[in-house]
């Protein structure tokens, strides 16, 4: 015999862990479905000369009901294990295997994974922005004509500025994926096919919102700043201040013609519908103006004008949309 060793003993014993004790539950589990497959009737007796079984139930320590003695009380004798009840819900199992096959260890490992690439997608985009860079500020710049810098380093942080925005914009269909890369094993087959067209028309949407406010609305919104100026009083603009300005001014509307996709997934879920929309025409016409003055770069009611006419007009194409679906 060997002699006895402490170190062959842990004190305080570990705490057996979730899939140890998942492992023993099913095994238990499998166990009794295997007796009751191959379960053996009473054996014959004096008292029971048939063998047939007795009407009680004994339960046992561990909680399994087991098939009774027969009538004579000799209750060690041709008992059997009746089949048990799943000690779980078809959700609750889900959610174990869950969290078995992805802990929360492995969330946070993807999540950082993916900001990576979208950290990495950000800083090349910008590294492509800054070398056209002056293509860029030539196109921002065009409506304005020309401008000035009143601080020496005011023109160097202008340029970092175009390059990162622009770097954003170049790498959003990057973002974009790798956020429904993270979010596409939580959802149903029915939402991953909605999410398979939900990226383009994003991604469509915000160039559109772009190219609009850039071609139609930010000259009219020059034009109409510069017309204040006088003989007596020249306007002269700050290039940093300008493209604070463009930049507050353009990027909205790449969010606000994302409006339309918005509500044409909640009509999608059943959560509104075009009848609702349109009795609430009035509230969202107020709210637009609200929006329009609160991301206006300005405090002037022509900008909020600016913002909030275009989003009148995606409301009401949102709202012809969900009718069309709802008669299909």
């Amino acid at each position: 015999m060997e002699a006895f060793e402490p170190k062959d003993f842990e004190y305080p014993p570990k705490k057996p862990s979730l899939d140890s004790v998942i492992r023993q539950k099913r095994r238990q589990v499998a166990l009794a479905k295997e007796q009751q497959a191959f379960k053996v009737g009473p054996h014959p007796t004096e008292a029971n000369p048939k063998g047939v079984a007795g009407d009680e139930n004994v339960e046992t320590t561990d909680g399994d009901v087991v098939a009774g003695s027969d009538n004579t009380g000799d209750s060690s004798v041709g008992t059997q294990i009746v089949e048990q009840e799943p000690r779980y819900t078809e959700m609750e199992q889900k959610m174990m295997d869950e969290a078995r096959d992805l802990s929360l260890v492995g969330h946070l490992t993807e999540l950082r994974h993916r900001i990576i690439i979208m950290a990495i997608a950000i800083v090349i985009g910008s590294g492509i922005a800054f070398y056209y860079v002056d293509v860029l500020l030539a196109l921002l710049v065009g409506p304005a004509g020309k401008l000035y810098y009143m601080r020496p380093t005011e023109a160097f942080f202008t340029y970092m500025k175009v390059a990162v925005v622009g770097g954003i914009i170049l790498a959003s269909p990057v973002i974009l994926y790798q956020i429904w890369r993270f979010i596409v094993p939580a959802l149903t087959t029915r939402e991953k096919r909605l999410t398979n067209w939900i990226i383009p028309v994003a991604v469509m949407l915000f160039a559109m919102g772009i190219i609009f406010s850039y071609t139609l609305v930010l000259p009219a919104a020059v034009k109409f700043f510069i017309g204040f100026g006088t003989d007596e009083l020249e306007a002269l603009f700050s290039i940093g201040q300008y493209i604070d300005f463009v930049i507050a001014f353009i990027l909205p509307f790449g969010l606000i013609f994302e409006l339309p996709l918005v509500l044409i997934i909640m009509g999608y879920f059943n959560l509104i519908n075009s009848m609702f929309l349109k009795s609430k025409r009035k509230i969202f016409i107020l709210l637009s103006f609200i929006i329009g003055a609160a991301i206006s770069p300005t405090p002037d009611m022509f900008s909020q004008t600016m913002i909030a006419l275009p989003m009148i007009c995606l409301y009401e194409i949102s709202v012809f949309v969900l009718s069309k679906m709802m008669k299909k």
